[in-house]
């Protein structure tokens, strides 16, 4: 039984980059094997094992076949006779298709040691067609590894690949697009989508958009998207990618909020109010900051000072409340109502 680091781990350490998770790949093993030395299995039917003491996952080599439609129709063999080369070959780039063994060597069957020093994300073989969800982790890698472009071939299989997209569900869809997200070139996953025509049917309203780098995390840069769409056309995105409810919400609020809230010194004080009532900026400071950095970023201007208002304005209310007569719900609502308005007036003076 042979182990060696496989995968990114590999090409990171090769590229100077920080290392993240590590994997490590059992040659010649068996699951009885693993287990009688106290390793884990992670569900039933997948060959793969946590480390008794790292926790780290250790995957029994394995060679798979195409069975159904999907990124999961796929039957797998782990037998111990399966090889190195083999299990390597079923990886979708040849970056990625690198191995290390306990001496330190490196082992690149599919020349991946070349195409990062040429900055290329190459599929390792056809079979690189057989799971969709690839084009989306290709248009990832474009966004995460600055500089690197898609060789001619695999952006034609992706090309032919485009039909198949609607196969995939959306939390797997999601999940490349939220580390795209994160990465330090997020235009780069739209840009790749467009050039081989995989926009659709997953991302149709972001054809004209630019995805903003200037934002500090994924949530912030997706609500962002919403300053350029309508609300229906973010809630339909939304709809279909299915992100967590933060990062939805932040786009809804700026697509129907935003520049509202970015010009909120020349604005109606009537429609700044319902504005912000819209995104529950009165009771969730939170959610209102996030609106505000986002709306503020994409305008060009500092809106601290709205924030500061508005955290005043509610502190006053809060004690001022104190002194009012006991009020019906609807005479509580309405004086409320018009002690905000008068003070976001005063506010914006």
């Amino acid at each position: 039984m042979e182990i060696y680091l496989v995968g990114g781990a590999v090409r990171d350490e090769l590229l100077g980059r920080d290392l993240g998770e590590r994997d490590w790949l059992v040659v010649g093993g068996s699951a009885e094997a693993l287990l009688a030395q106290g390793y884990r299995q992670v569900g039933k039917d997948f060959p793969v094992f946590l480390h008794p003491d790292t926790h780290e996952e250790y995957a029994l080599a394995r060679t798979e076949r195409k069975t159904a439609a999907g990124h999961a129709g796929f039957d797998t063999d782990a037998n111990p006779e399966v090889t190195l080369e083999e299990d390597l070959a079923r990886r979708d780039l040849t970056i990625n298709a690198l191995a290390k063994d306990g001496r330190g060597r490196v082992i690149d069957p599919f020349n991946g040691r070349q195409d990062l020093e040429r900055r290329i994300l190459r599929h390792v073989t056809e079979a690189f067609a057989e799971d969709p969800l690839r084009v989306f982790r290709v248009a990832r890698f474009a966004a995460q590894l600055q500089g690197f472009s898609v060789h001619r071939d695999t952006r034609a299989f992706m090309a032919g690949m485009a039909e198949s997209l609607s196969e995939l569900p959306a939390e797997r869809v999601w999940g490349e697009f939220r580390k795209a997200l994160a990465a330090p070139a997020p235009q780069r996953f739209i840009e790749v989508l467009l050039d081989c025509g995989c926009l659709s049917p997953w991302f149709p309203e972001l054809k004209d958009i630019r995805l903003d780098d200037g934002l500090e995390d994924a949530e912030a840069r997706y609500g962002a998207i919403g300053w350029s769409l309508t609300p229906a056309a973010a809630a339909a995105l939304s709809k279909r990618l299915k992100p967590p409810n933060a990062f939805a919400r932040l786009a809804d609020d700026i697509a129907g909020h935003g520049r509202t809230l970015s010009a909120w010194r020349g604005a109606d004080a009537e429609a700044l109010l319902t504005a912000l009532t819209a995104i529950n900026g009165l009771r969730d400071p939170v959610r209102r900051r996030a609106a505000l950095t986002v709306a503020g970023f994409k305008a060009g201007v500092n809106l601290d000072p709205l924030d500061a208002a508005l955290v005043r304005m509610e502190n006053e209310l809060a004690a001022e409340r104190q002194r009012w007569p006991k009020l019906s719900g609807p005479e509580m609502g309405k004086r409320l109502r018009e002690s905000r308005l008068r003070r976001l007036a005063q506010a914006q003076r």
